[in-house]
């Protein structure tokens, strides 16, 4: 019983260091970039040149024709739409062409690009080198279907590329939950709140470290060149996590790769929570591969799992308040992590989601340890297995 008594206290002191010392990274990087980002707003922009914006489609989803309206309501001078889908009976195109009916002013254009090849694995990937082929201009914004931005977003990205050493800007996000009928429910509220401030977390911490050497491919402002330099669309094509590779081998390059200050919003489906939860794992396991010393100390920047560890010492030594107050200090710990995040992303409902994140905390760290679990993932009804370079096997 004593071996298990210093077991247990030595577990939980080890995570609670770095999991607070994690927290004042956190703290430090979000007050650095909340400085940039009043930075870069009073900045007024100059270098407006025409953009073609990609959006690659596969379906359509609940809030999606929202999204799809906020780019047609975009105040920039010269850009045009380009959507594609797989086939033209695609629901995702269908709607997006309903949308474009409604803003006659706006230069949209709809294409297909049939099944992916064998060695297109990122069936998006497959879709974006469609779009390559036919975008006028060789400056461009790619996102995908769940984003939603402001009228300002195409102004604020394109300025990133203003510096022709850039090839690539980046941006966090606000994970937003919406419920089919009113609330969302529980599942998608935590993976909401965790795409808020576990992925931008690390997002920020990591910048102000080492720099940006990845990407977040919700939306990116990017060079046509820049896709180029890294091996091209086939190459690409090859991993789950396109988005990290680019950005990753940009800068190995030399080829300057930012995180950008403006804020977009990521819609998160109200699913059950068993999809969520292999929604949320497929992505782990993805880091997972690109990014295998760095995922594996994430583990040591959870506060509630070593919380609870305090807590069950506080059981077995006699010093149930103590471990009380461990759990306590843990879950304070996440409250400020969270708060700071939001706050900084513009979160109007900040509170609700600093109440909820030491829960997302948990569940988190559950995450982690399940990514170690196995190489194959579920992604839209098929099962593919991750290798140890990232890249991706064909579905079975």
């Amino acid at each position: 019983m004593k071996s298990l008594r210093r077991t247990l206290f030595g577990i939980a002191l080890v995570g609670s260091i770095t999991s607070t010392i994690y927290c004042l990274m956190v703290v430090a990087a979000a007050a650095r970039f909340r400085r940039r980002k009043l930075r870069d707003e009073q900045r007024p922009p100059h270098f407006l040149p025409p953009v073609s914006v990609l959006k690659p489609l596969h379906g359509t989803e609940p809030g999606m024709e929202r999204n799809l309206e906020s780019f047609f309501e975009q105040r920039y001078p010269n850009f045009e739409l380009l959507f594609c889908a797989r086939q033209e009976t695609d629901e995702g195109l269908k709607l997006a062409r309903r949308v474009a009916e409604r803003y006659p002013e706006v230069n949209a254009r709809f294409t297909t690009c049939g099944e992916p090849v064998p060695q297109f694995h990122n069936a998006k990937v497959f879709s974006l080198e469609k779009l390559d082929s036919i975008a006028k201009y060789p400056l461009f914004v790619t996102s995908d279907a769940d984003v939603r931005v402001r009228p300002n977003y195409l102004e604020r990205m394109v300025q990133y590329l203003a510096d022709p050493r850039t090839g690539l800007a980046s941006c966090v996000y606000l994970g937003t939950a919406e419920g089919i009928n009113g609330q969302p429910g529980f599942s998608a509220q935590l993976d909401a709140v965790g795409k808020s401030v576990e992925m931008t977390s690390g997002a920020l911490v990591a910048d102000m470290i080492e720099g940006t050497k990845f990407a977040l491919g919700a939306t990116m402002a990017v060079r046509k060149k820049s896709f180029q330099d890294v091996g091209g669309f086939a190459e690409l094509g090859q991993f789950y996590a396109d988005d990290f590779v680019l950005g990753n081998r940009l800068a190995a390059q030399g080829t300057g790769v930012l995180l950008a200050t403006h804020v977009i919003r990521l819609m998160v489906q109200d699913t059950p929570f068993a999809l969520s939860f292999r929604n949320q794992l497929r992505w782990m396991q993805s880091t997972r591969r690109s990014r295998p010393w760095g995922h594996l100390g994430s583990g040591l920047t959870f506060a509630v799992p070593f919380g609870f560890v305090g807590l069950l010492w506080g059981l077995v030594s006699g010093h149930m308040g103590l471990g009380a107050l461990w759990l306590l200090a843990a879950v304070a710990n996440r409250w400020l992590q969270a708060a700071t995040v939001l706050r900084v992303l513009g979160d109007p409902d900040w509170v609700r989601g600093t109440v909820l994140y030491p829960v997302r905390d948990l569940l988190g760290s559950v995450l982690w340890i399940a990514s170690y679990s196995g190489n194959n993932f579920y992604y839209r009804g098929a099962v593919y297995k991750m290798m140890e370079t990232g890249r991706v096997e064909a579905p079975k």
